[in-house]
């Protein structure tokens, strides 16, 4: 019998691609929805080997306090953000905007 992989860990597999994780990243934050954004890099921080729990102890975060951070109601902060970015293989960029 095949076995149907559900959304979660198909979302899970994809996102352990750093190129992946980035664009996915990037599209949520230009949607302009920042508790979208949290939660997306949740998403990418579960996907990780080891996932919250082993960027927590990267980075010197309180566990349970990264998991509210990175939740739909989170609001992390840059130093937050960067810490685990940097965790993730990842950074922050400026650029500007593209104009019309």
């Amino acid at each position: 019998m095949t076995r149907t992989r559900d959304f979660d860990e198909i979302r899970r597999e994809r996102l352990k691609d750093p190129e992946f994780a980035a664009v996915y990243l990037e599209e949520s934050l230009e949607a302009g929805d920042m508790s979208a954004f949290a939660l997306a890099l949740r998403y990418v921080a579960q996907a990780k080997e080891g996932g919250i729990s082993e960027i927590a102890k990267n980075t010197e975060l309180d566990r349970t306090q990264l998991y509210r951070t990175l939740s739909k109601k989170g609001n992390p902060q840059l130093s937050t953000l960067a810490k685990v970015l940097h965790s993730l293989g990842l950074r922050i960029a400026i650029m500007p905007e593209a104009h019309a």
